[in-house]
């Protein structure tokens, strides 16, 4: 009778803890695999959203080169090598951060202008492959030749000596028959996917050690109440029994609180240490110019800013000649300095309202203005251009027309510079329209609402 006692009692005991058991390995195990591919989604996402701000900041360094030449580039003719001259010295200038620089080749594969390995200038380098085999100035050729775009492959380090993976952005150079471009080391882009992985994996066993601690502290404590009830009289057996059923009742939810505690306070890590890095690939993307930084879908396409702009590009955009003289005596300077430059004709007539004008209204009016007339300049071929700013219905309007050879906005409408213009007025909520036909001109207008 005391062995079919004991016997039942262990049986007890069992059915116990083994449900606790099952049901703990389980949950255990499905938290597990949803956090690691949780973990795995947000790492990528992270380690994308880091190459994203690489391919941006590239795309901005070229485009700040070819801004910075573009004033030669069109002025000069093809084989000049005065001007051809003047281009090298100044991208073998260009040189930011410790491993930054732009490098250029003609299309047969020869090196032009190298700052970091001067030894290169000169060398037809077409053959060269990396470690992987690739051919990288034949690969960054064709690339340029088809438009322009992204390459990776291995080089030398200047500051480590060694060869590490680079991501390149490269353009051409049409009238010189040049490909020209820039690129960023992307180890440390590794090293920061590779320390979140590792902190990611670090809370997940944390959290796996947790629920194993908690789970044996249970086993124990269980085992220990089972052998205390062994211990007192049969006479008062129920009565242990169902204690101890109300007992592990109480104990399995309090445990089992403790584990989504546990598991809660693990996955808050997680997403804190995502949302850190997050934060860090955001700011690294604000450093950028987001309105200046397009996909450039052509080796040739510039983004479309003033030259007189350009030491003046910033994270705030925000130009000095509405800080010095305010909207409408820099719009009256900027025409002027327009007709003086181009010899065309102005028509200027800008009556504002008494009360100044909030800043993004503001500088989107002047930023239109502004890339309106470059167009004109670089497009239109126009004798006369007018420029007009008044109130009616409740909005303020700017148009700006010309008598140039127009085009088909449906066809040529899609230019960064004409959707640069339409998203600045679409984000405040204005009013954009384009009219424009061959041989007869263009009219813009943009309404923004005022009180």
């Amino acid at each position: 009778m005391k062995r079919v006692t004991t016997s039942l009692k262990a049986k007890i005991l069992l059915l116990s803890i083994l449900p606790l058991i099952i049901v703990t390995i389980a949950i255990t195990m499905i938290s597990l695999n949803q956090a690691h591919i949780l973990s795995e989604q947000e790492i990528k996402t992270f380690e994308e959203n880091l190459l994203h701000s690489k391919h941006q900041e590239l795309q901005h360094y070229v485009a700040l080169a070819m801004n910075a030449i573009e004033e030669i580039v069109e002025e000069a003719e093809p084989g000049d090598k005065n001007a051809e001259k003047e281009i090298k010295n100044m991208l073998q200038n260009l040189i930011y951060s410790s491993d930054g620089y732009f490098f250029v080749y003609d299309m047969a594969g020869v090196n032009l202008v190298h700052p970091i390995q001067p030894e290169l200038v000169g060398q037809n380098l077409i053959e060269l492959q990396d470690t992987n085999g690739k051919y990288v100035i034949r690969d960054l050729i064709r690339i340029a030749e088809e438009g322009g775009g992204f390459y990776r492959y291995l080089w030398r380090k200047p500051s480590e000596g060694h060869q590490e993976k680079k991501l390149s952005y490269v353009v051409k150079i049409p009238k010189f028959n040049w490909m020209m471009g820039t690129g960023l080391y992307i180890d440390d882009i590794a090293k920061e996917v590779a320390n979140t992985r590792l902190k990611v994996t670090r809370n997940i066993r944390n959290t796996f050690f947790t629920v194993v601690v908690i789970l044996s502290a249970t086993i124990i404590v269980i085992a220990l109440i089972g052998v205390a009830i062994n211990m007192h009289s049969s006479q008062l057996a129920d009565v242990r029994l169902r204690e101890l059923a109300h007992r592990y009742v109480q104990f399995q939810v309090s445990q089992r609180r403790n584990f989504a505690r546990e598991l809660h306070d693990g996955i808050n890590q997680l997403m804190v240490s995502v949302k850190f890095r997050l934060e860090l690939a955001r700011d690294k993307l604000l450093k950028g110019d987001e309105s200046a930084v397009h996909d450039i879908t052509k080796g040739c396409d510039v983004l479309n800013m003033a030259i007189q702009e350009v030491r003046r590009i910033s994270h705030d955009l925000r130009p000095i000649q509405l800080d010095d003289l305010g909207l409408e005596s820099g719009l009256y300077s900027m025409t002027s300095e327009f007709a003086e430059r181009t010899g065309i004709q102005m028509n200027v007539r800008i009556t504002l309202p008494e009360q100044r004008l909030p800043d993004d209204i503001e500088i989107s009016l002047y930023r239109i203005a502004q890339e309106t007339l470059t167009n004109i300049e670089k497009h239109a071929q126009a004798q006369h251009v007018g420029l007009k700013i008044w109130s009616g219905e409740g909005h303020l309007w700017l148009e700006v027309s010309d008598d140039g050879r127009g085009f088909n906005p449906e066809k040529t409408g899609t230019g960064i510079g004409l959707l640069n213009m339409r998203e600045r007025t679409e984000l405040l909520s204005g009013r954009f329209s384009i009219k424009s036909r061959l041989g007869v001109g263009t009219r813009i207008k943009v309404g923004f609402a005022i009180l």
